[in-house]
C-alpha cells in the first residue's frame, strides 16, 4: 500500500545518495490463460525496472518482480504470458502510471519540458514522450470538451520559421473558448489548432463540431481579418461578431505613426532623426492622454508647435485618443455614442491615413458595434492565450512535428482537461 495501489506490494526499499530502489510484487493468485482459461502453471517471475515520480532530487526506481505462467493446453497458441497491473504500468511500458501523470502535470502547470522531466526520470525524451503523446491523444480526441462553449474566439500564430513546402503552412488557427463563469470572469483555454489563415482552415473546423455546437456559440470574437469574418457569417449566421479592442486602438495608433512618419519627409525630406521635434515624441504619441506626465505634455506641445505642417500629427492623435475613450468610456451607452461619432466622422476627415481607418471601421461597423452590446466582448484571452503558447513554444526551442506542437499547447493552454 507503499505505493497507494492494493494490488502491488512493497517488499524492500533501498536508498542510496542519489536514487531509490523500490522492490514490489503482487500477491499469489490463480491464473487463467486469456485465450482458453485453463489453469496456468507459474513459470516464476521476471525483474522489470520502472522509473517513478523522483522523491526531490533523488530517483527512483521500482523493480517489479513480475509473474510469469505457462498455458498447459497443447493446442492453445498462448504459450507464457505475463501478468499485467495496468494501474502501475502500461503493457511494455518502462514509465509508471503515476509518474506519466506527474509529468503532464508537471508540463501544464510548472511550465517544464519533455527534456527536463526525462532528465529527472532518468529516460530518453522518447520514452517520456511515448509515454506521455496516447494519454493525450485520448484527451484530444474527447468531443466532451467543446461541451459549455457560448463565446468563441480567433486569432493566428506563426509556429514554426521553417520552409513551408517541407513542413507545412507557417500559420496556425487557434479556436479558444471566451465563455464567462458564473461571476462573469472568462475562463480562457485553448479548443484547437488548425494548419493555415484561411476562411477554409475556420468554417472547416466549425463545421466538423457539429450543429449542435455551432447553434449555442453567441458571440464570436475576432481581429480585423476578413477571413475569419466570412467563416462566422457563413458557419455561425446567428452568432455575433465582435472586433477586437486592442486591435482596433492598435489601427488607430498605426494611423497616427504613419501620419507622423509622412509629415517628417515632408519637412524635413529625411527619415526621424535625434533632434527632430517629430522623432523626439514617437512614443508619447502611442500613449494615452490621460497618461502623460506635465514634462510629456510640454515636449509634446513643442513639437507640434515647431511647425505649422505639425498640425496633421495633433489631429491624427486627437483621432487616436477619441477612438481610444470609446472603450474606455465607464458606461456602455456613452461608450457606443463615441464610437458612432468615430463611425460618422473619420472617413470625412481631410488626412488621408485618418479617413482610410474611417472607411475601414466603417466596413465594420455591426463588428465594431458589437462591443457595447455584448458586455464587452472581446480577444483579449485568446492573445493571453497566444502568448502562453509562445513561451512554451520558446522553452522548447521550437517544434517540427505539427500533431506533437498541437498536443503540447493544448495541455498547456488548457484545452485538454487531465
Amino acid at each position: 500500500m507503499l505505493l497507494g495501489l492494493s494490488e502491488v506490494s512493497v517488499e524492500s526499499v533501498e536508498r542510496a545518495e542519489t536514487s531509490m530502489t523500490v522492490t514490489v510484487s503482487t500477491p499469489w493468485h490463480r491464473m487463467g490463460c486469456p485465450d482458453c482459461g485453463v489453469v496456468a502453471p507459474s513459470r516464476g517471475r521476471r525483474r522489470r525496472v520502472l522509473h517513478d515520480v523522483p522523491h526531490g532530487d533523488v530517483r527512483v526506481r521500482l523493480v517489479w518482480r513480475q509473474r510469469m505462467w505457462r498455458c498447459p493446453e497443447a493446442g492453445c497458441p498462448r504459450g507464457t504470458f505475463t501478468e499485467q497491473v495496468p494501474t502501475l504500468v502500461a503493457a511494455r511500458g518502462s514509465i509508471t502510471v503515476r509518474a506519466v501523470a506527474w509529468a503532464i502535470g508537471q508540463l501544464r502547470r510548472e511550465h517544464a519540458t519533455i527534456a527536463g522531466l526525462a532528465r529527472r526520470l532518468a529516460v530518453s525524451w522518447w520514452a517520456l514522450w511515448r509515454a506521455i503523446k496516447p494519454v493525450l491523444e485520448r484527451l484530444a480526441g474527447d468531443e466532451s470538451r467543446f461541451a459549455g462553449v457560448r463565446s468563441l474566439g480567433v486569432d493566428e500564430h506563426i509556429w514554426h520559421h521553417g520552409d513551408r513546402h517541407v513542413r507545412g503552412p507557417k500559420e496556425l488557427t487557434g479556436m479558444v473558448d471566451l465563455t464567462r463563469d458564473e461571476k462573469g470572469r472568462v475562463r480562457a483555454r485553448l479548443l484547437d489548432l488548425v494548419p493555415g489563415r484561411s476562411k477554409k482552415a475556420y468554417a472547416d473546423w466549425l463545421n466538423e463540431r457539429g450543429e449542435a455546437f455551432r447553434a449555442k456559440i453567441a458571440v464570436a470574437a475576432l481581429d480585423p481579418f476578413g477571413g475569419y469574418k466570412a467563416a462566422i457569417d457563413d458557419q455561425l449566421a446567428d452568432a455575433t461578431a465582435v472586433l477586437d479592442a486592442f486591435h482596433v486602438v492598435k489601427l488607430g495608433t498605426a494611423v497616427v505613426d504613419e501620419v507622423r512618419r509622412r509629415v517628417q519627409q515632408d519637412t524635413t525630406g529625411h527619415r526621424g532623426r535625434k533632434g527632430d521635434p517629430l522623432f523626439g515624441i514617437q512614443t508619447i504619441l502611442r500613449a494615452g492622454a490621460e497618461h502623460l506626465t506635465d514634462k510629456q505634455w510640454a515636449r509634446l506641445t513643442r513639437a507640434l508647435e515647431a511647425n505649422d505642417a505639425h498640425e496633421e500629427v495633433f489631429v491624427a492623435w486627437q483621432c487616436a485618443q477619441d477612438l481610444r475613450a470609446a472603450y474606455h468610456a465607464r458606461d456602455l451607452a456613452d461608450g457606443r455614442k463615441l464610437a458612432e461619432h468615430v463611425l460618422n466622422s473619420f472617413h470625412t476627415c481631410p488626412i488621408p491615413e485618418v479617413a482610410r481607418l474611417g472607411r475601414t471601421l466603417r466596413r465594420w461597423r455591426d463588428a465594431f458595434l458589437a462591443y457595447f452590446d455584448t458586455g464587452r466582448q472581446n480577444n483579449g484571452p485568446t492573445e493571453a492565450v497566444n502568448g502562453l503558447i509562445e513561451l512554451h513554444r520558446r522553452l522548447a526551442r521550437g517544434y517540427r512535428n505539427y500533431d506533437n506542437y498541437r498536443l503540447r499547447m493544448l495541455l498547456a493552454a488548457g484545452g485538454l482537461t487531465t
